[in-house]
């Protein structure tokens, strides 16, 4: 069942939509939806398990145009999502719990992935490209007016935060309404 969950969102991977509100390297696409889905079903350990293995297998359908810096960064903020969420639903299987954890969940994807993109990921894809880290900012005044010239917390703000939020709320509203009707197949076909 790890490795369905794990190929599932590679598939899922490969559908990327971009954003109005941010560049157009920043991109929408739902494969944490079956990794969220699957730790509900096995756990936080087998969560990350499947975020790497979901990593590894698009790294040899897609390779890397961006020296492994942008899987890292996928890996990462995955399991930003995924841990406290599988985490918290772990300990309490119920309706409102699965809520809870999924807002928690979404809510330190939003967090983490913001900060982590001001702290680690701009900086890191300026040097890796030889770009200065104002022309990426600048990428992001062109296409949002809430972004601020030169300002890369207004940039994270204004564009990571609200994919992050998205990504998280959409694969949360979809686990959330399905998980329940699918958990007995998901044990069964583990149990065989």
């Amino acid at each position: 069942m790890t490795g369905m969950f794990s190929a599932i969102a590679t598939i899922l991977m490969l559908f990327e939509f971009p954003l109005p509100f941010a560049p157009n390297f920043y991109k929408l696409d739902f494969s944490e939806l079956p990794i969220l889905i699957g730790a509900f079903a096995f756990g936080p350990a087998i969560g990350v398990m499947m975020e790497f293995i979901k990593i590894l297998l698009n790294l040899l359908t897609d390779g890397t145009t961006t020296a492994f810096v942008g899987e890292f960064a996928n890996f990462v903020v995955g399991c930003s999502f995924i841990i406290p969420a599988s985490a918290i639903y772990a300990f309490c299987k119920n309706k409102k719990s699965a809520a809870v954890s999924c807002v928690v969940g979404t809510l330190t994807l939003t967090v983490f992935g913001t900060a982590f993109n001001a702290i680690y990921l701009l900086p890191a894809f300026s040097k890796l490209y030889g770009m200065p880290l104002d022309t990426i900012l600048g990428m992001g005044v062109k296409v949002n007016p809430l972004v601020s010239e030169g300002s890369i917390i207004s940039f994270v703000v204004a564009c990571v935060a609200p994919l992050n939020l998205i990504k998280g709320a959409a694969s949360s509203v979809v686990t959330l309404l399905i998980y329940k009707s699918i958990s007995p197949i998901i044990k069964f076909g583990h149990n065989k």
